[in-house]
């Protein structure tokens, strides 16, 4: 009995912590129209995400925190647009990575765009410590 009861607790927190999970586009014009419909702004995720020790601690310490997903899932689409060493993306994805980075000229990450409902970039921000500080540079963006 302790067995199954462990077991159940178990799958109820792995749920619970996927339904916290933001869920991130890669498709900037899927996410511009989202974005348009529901009235939020779009935020891009410029990462390398499996060597960038930054970026990897911008996720940990405020993407994957719940104060910032339940902050971005009301306010944001996000994007990531990854850069990575390991994981391997299709020759598409990467062509649209390449011409975003291009656009917005990125120079290091990680780098963060944000973009108003209409496609219009509004401010530019780098690593935050933390949720609260991370929501209060993107309050800022939205006045």
């Amino acid at each position: 009995m302790k067995k199954i009861i462990i077991t159940l607790c178990a799958v109820l927190a792995c749920n619970l912590a996927q339904a916290a999970e933001l869920n991130w586009q890669t498709d900037l014009p899927k996410a511009q129209a989202q974005a348009k419909t529901e009235k939020k702004l779009v935020m891009l995720d410029f990462t390398g995400s499996d060597w960038c020790g930054w970026c990897i601690k911008l996720n940990k310490e405020v993407f994957s925190q719940p104060e910032f997903t339940e902050y971005a899932k009301k306010n944001l689409v996000a994007v990531e647009v990854d850069f990575p060493n390991k994981k391997k993306l299709s020759a598409a994805q990467k062509q649209a990575n390449d011409a975003l980075a291009k656009k917005y000229d990125i120079k290091g990450y990680p780098t963060i765009i944000v973009l108003d409902s209409e496609g219009k970039k509004i401010g530019e921000l780098g690593y935050k410590p933390n949720p609260v500080a991370f929501i209060a540079e993107l309050e800022k963006l939205k006045k």
